[in-house]
């Protein structure tokens, strides 16, 4: 697959070129130059990224960091079989259990919520860090919450991390998390909090808090009319604000996790 002539491969994680040093030196520039595009791609473009990793993992096969990146954009194209696969090799290859949360994330994919829940009491869990066990709790409850157990989900994400007031990295995704449970619980009031919370945190947007807010608050937000639709476009406003309604019915939003992400991901 062509790679844009501005990618070089050093631009690749100090640790993954060490890795790539087992290899020939041009093929491990080819392999880092894969993964580069890899990184690039796996949001905006995820099909392209997985397409890159295929490459990668036809060149070195034998290298962790190269099956990790082929479990990610797996992972991100929602082919959860195949990405389970490759985080699974490459936690053997390295013996470390940082992929455990987003292995049991896609057993959720798979429609498996029972074997994540099995996997949240594990003991891998105890040997994450405190992000990796923030992850594995929205994995929890996004489980929780696919077996139609939303009190269960809510009480999952309770948890010393969702009370404190520090900002973490996490914080945002997992007040987002809960607030979206409280939501499909019908404790409207409790959610909003918690979505004005999560907003409050999420300095990089990675949750739509915002839109969540004013679904609660009943404002609409719709597209002004061209002016071959209306006789006087230029008096068409581009929002209409609604009175804020006492019992808004909510809808479950999966990605908490994301992700880790939403609570695939989450």
């Amino acid at each position: 697959m062509p790679i844009p002539e501005d990618v070089t491969g050093d631009e690749i994680d100090k640790d993954v070129r060490q890795e790539l040093q087992s290899l020939p030196k041009g093929l491990a520039e080819d392999v880092a130059k894969n993964l580069v595009m890899v990184a690039n791609l796996i949001d905006e473009d995820p099909e392209q990224a997985y397409a890159y990793s295929k490459v990668a993992l036809r060149l070195a096969s034998r290298v962790a960091a190269v099956r990790e990146a082929a479990g990610f954009a797996a992972y991100a194209t929602q082919k959860y079989s195949e990405a389970l696969a490759e985080f699974r090799a490459a936690k053997r290859m390295t013996g470390s259990v940082e992929l455990w949360p987003v292995m049991a994330d896609c057993e959720r994919g798979l429609g498996r919520p029972e074997r994540a829940m099995a996997m949240a009491g594990e003991p891998e869990v105890q040997k994450l860090d405190k992000a990796g066990q923030v992850e594995m709790r929205l994995v929890a409850a996004g489980a929780r919450r696919d077996m139609g157990q939303i009190d269960a989900a809510i009480v999952t994400l309770q948890s010393p991390e969702l009370a404190s007031n520090s900002v973490q990295p996490w914080t945002a995704r997992l007040r987002y998390a809960y607030a979206d449970a409280l939501l499909a619980a019908g404790r409207d009031g409790e959610a909003r909090e918690w979505f004005a919370k999560a907003l409050e945190a999420d300095k990089d947007g990675a949750t739509d808090a915002s839109d969540r807010l004013a679904a609660i608050d009943g404002v609409e937000f719709v597209d002004a009319m061209d002016e071959d639709e209306a006789p006087d476009a230029s008096t068409e406003p581009t929002a209409a604000t609604g009175e804020a309604e006492s019992d808004v019915d909510g809808e479950a939003d999966s990605d908490a996790d994301g992700d880790v992400e939403g609570d695939k991901a989450e």
